[in-house]
């Protein structure tokens, strides 16, 4: 991974603090340069406050989708539903609660890593990039959807229609840009 200098982060400079990508900025870095600011206790509380309240709403619009699938594909009850899901999203989510304290050791990616960096890389450099060129090959190519299908999807109802004279770019040049940002991906992790 690529080591971030203090001039990344003005403030990791003015306050001469150890610039920590990742997880580590917001759980180590901020709270070391709130420590040093001038009414940072106040400033530290709103903006971790604000971010629990972005967490919290993210998670409850993710989970509604998850709520929704399993009532609609297999006819549960919505307590059933939000027992089930919950109980599996409670399991799912232990290993990054406890990779900052039993299993702060493991360290897959490399030395100074945690597993949330080892969820991250296999999110954000794996599965979104893997799954947004299946996508978009699957809307666009003869052995998915296709792209007379997803136009007609696409235009269905009132509304802007979708610019027919971009096939070109959404079949050729867009699959080559999510290569590019998947490969440099690996390149930055390696």
């Amino acid at each position: 991974m690529r080591s971030s200098q203090a001039g990344d982060f003005p403030c990791c400079f003015r306050f001469r603090c150890e610039c920590r990508v990742r997880t580590g900025l917001i759980f180590v870095t901020l709270p070391n340069i709130f420590n040093q600011m001038l009414g940072g206790q106040f400033w530290g509380i709103l903006f971790f406050m604000f971010l629990t309240f972005a967490a919290m709403t993210t998670i409850i619009g993710i989970f509604e989708n998850i709520m929704a699938f399993t009532i609609d594909e297999w006819g549960w009850e919505r307590k059933r539903a939000a027992l089930i899901n919950g109980i599996g999203i409670f399991i799912l989510s232990l290993p990054c609660v406890l990779g900052f304290g039993p299993w702060s050791s493991f360290a897959l990616l490399g030395e100074g890593t945690v597993v949330l960096d080892l969820e991250d890389f296999i999110l954000s450099y794996n599965l979104l990039p893997i799954g947004a060129l299946v996508f978009v090959l699957f809307c666009t190519r003869n052995f998915g959807w296709g792209w007379k299908n997803f136009i007609e999807e696409a235009d269905a109802g009132k509304g802007i229609k979708f610019p027919k004279w971009l096939k070109p770019y959404v079949s050729y040049v867009l699959p080559l840009i999510i290569l590019v940002v998947f490969i440099k991906g690996w390149m930055d992790i390696f």
